[in-house]
């Protein structure tokens, strides 16, 4: 199993200087996918299976384009066999290598 951390933003353009009403529609469709996420002040990290998160990002796409012409997403991956957990195991690595609570 190919177990993926995703890293996404995804937001209109053409909507002015503020669109949390849109990234608001993201996180409900994020929450009710079931996966695993942590929400970032930049984006949002999914973990699950290659076509789990990549279905997420669609979806959250396909429902912004409902009523947003210009559209502006960025994703970065980690994918790892076998691994899961790595959305807090990460993190807790390098708490424990540096010996210091790190700000999330």
């Amino acid at each position: 199993m190919h177990m993926v951390l995703l890293e996404f933003s995804l937001y209109p353009t053409d909507k002015g200087e503020s669109v949390s009403d849109y990234v608001k529609r993201n996180l409900e469709i994020i929450d009710e996918s079931g996966l695993p996420y942590k929400l970032g002040p930049m984006g949002t990290t999914l973990e699950g299976e290659w076509d789990e998160v990549m279905a997420v990002v669609k979806a959250c796409r396909d429902r912004m384009a409902e009523d947003c012409a210009r559209i502006a997403c960025q994703i970065k991956i980690d994918e790892r066999p076998g691994h899961c957990g790595r959305i807090d195991s990460k993190v807790e690595t390098l708490r424990a290598k540096t010996g210091r609570d790190l700000k999330t």
